[in-house]
């Protein structure tokens, strides 16, 4: 574990994510259920990105339910990235709860090799950048996701 991460308080970070799920939600007209709401929850436990069939497990032994079927896992997956609670980290084919969850920004994904930690940075100049060049290719951006994979300074400080 990184000082980084441990000197982070995952409670807050938590406890924020959810109030600002309900806010989103509610403005939405969205219902953040039981389950969704537990889907986000253990998605915000680390800066980690994880699969679903992590999640179904965390929620498996977390749970009174003797089974949780893949559907229903992928199922609160798409609601909370339809509402831009999360953010699909497609080349990893996992989750990372999303920081800003109530304006509409364009992130990039900074990604460690080493250690795992997923963080979410604005890219502004970058994003305007995609957006210039499709503009001049008359293409319509319906989605961006910018992942970079490295090693984060944690890990490369740890190397020597």
């Amino acid at each position: 574990m990184s000082s980084t991460e441990r000197s982070h308080d995952h409670t807050a970070c938590i406890k924020s994510a959810l109030h600002n799920a309900d806010l989103v939600c509610r403005r939405a007209g969205a219902r953040l259920t039981p389950l969704r709401r537990q889907v986000l929850e253990l998605v915000w436990q680390s800066h980690k990105p994880l699969g679903a069939y992590a999640l179904m497990e965390m929620l498996q032994a977390n749970s009174d339910r003797k089974r949780v079927a893949p559907p229903t896992v992928y199922r609160a997956l798409d609601f909370l990235i339809e509402q831009r609670l999360i953010h699909k980290v497609h080349s990893l084919n996992a989750y990372l709860g999303c920081s800003n969850p109530r304006s509409d920004h364009s992130d990039a994904l900074f990604i460690c090799t080493q250690c795992g930690f997923t963080e979410e940075v604005p890219s502004h100049s970058i994003q305007q950048a995609i957006n210039l060049s499709a503009s001049q290719q008359r293409f319509t951006v319906q989605q961006k996701v910018l992942e970079i994979v490295g090693i984060c300074g944690e890990c490369r400080g740890s190397k020597g």
